[in-house]
């Protein structure tokens, strides 16, 4: 297929996308979402092979929609913060506290930019880490590219949306408790609003929605990471009747000992 006809038919995809997005209940999501600056960086991924064909609507968050798309034969999330709407005093403020990001001034789409460009970098640590988290695969501005979380065409559901046995909940909370550790001794980071709806869950959490983590030199690291803590137990306690701050606390500072001592024996 030669480029021409590709842009052609990538600008189809583009206009059955809108059709759909028209016929939503949300009538302003179109002119949020995509302005034409979106559209072009739409384009160039599309022209990379990121992606080959978009889908409709999977969520509307508060700072960002999120589309299903395809690239690569498989499904991918597509999460578009929105220029127009997003809130750039809460993002200045997570945004100067990270050494990363700390110098980022100027435009609505800069500080928007470096955001998206935050998630993408704190997905990939935590995927490091061992921190199951959507593979992140590709940004560009206000757009990020993530593997699709779910099966047979349905997004994987919020923790908060699940209903489970005891002894899975437990089991759960368990794997949470590591992912809070793991993010804070070996990604360096603190997810800063983590809480039961920004955990997917498809057989295993998915922790989601890191744009707004920080690392540990943040001045509010770790009021950020208490308020995770109370989140997870607050929730576990609230649906199931178990898990104490405590028991997440000791993790960490087990995890901490561990640590040093496998630094040591490595230095």
């Amino acid at each position: 297929m030669s480029r021409r006809s590709k842009d052609e038919e990538f600008d189809t995809r583009i206009d059955i996308l809108r059709t759909k997005i028209k016929d939503s209940d949300d009538l302003d999501v179109e002119e949020a979402v995509f302005d034409s600056r979106t559209l072009m960086d739409l384009y160039s991924l599309a022209s990379k092979g990121v992606i080959d064909a978009l889908g409709g609507s999977v969520c509307t968050g508060k700072e960002a929609n999120i589309f299903r798309a395809l690239g690569g034969g498989k499904e991918l999330a597509l999460k578009i913060y929105r220029i127009s709407t997003s809130n750039f005093k809460a993002m200045q403020d997570y945004l100067h506290g990270d050494p990363r990001f700390g110098s980022v001034k100027g435009t609505k789409r800069a500080i928007v930019s470096a955001w998206a460009k935050k998630e993408f970098r704190n997905l990939t640590r935590a995927e490091e880490a061992g921190v199951r988290v959507p593979h992140p695969i590709a940004m560009r501005a206000n757009i990020l590219v993530m593997d699709f979380v779910g099966q047979n065409d349905h997004a994987a559901p919020q923790l908060k949306d699940v209903e489970l046995e005891v002894e899975e909940a437990k089991r759960v909370f368990g794997r949470l408790v590591e992912y809070i550790s793991l993010l804070y001794h070996r990604a360096g980071l603190v997810h800063a609003d983590l809480s039961e709806f920004n955990i997917l869950y498809n057989g295993e959490p998915v922790i989601i929605d890191m744009g707004q983590s920080v690392t540990l030199d943040h001045p509010l690291a770790r009021k950020f990471l208490e308020r995770d803590i109370t989140n997870i137990v607050r929730y576990f306690q609230k649906r199931y009747g178990f898990g104490s701050e405590e028991e997440i606390w000791a993790r960490l500072r087990s995890d901490e000992r561990e640590e040093k001592t496998d630094r040591k024996k490595r230095g």
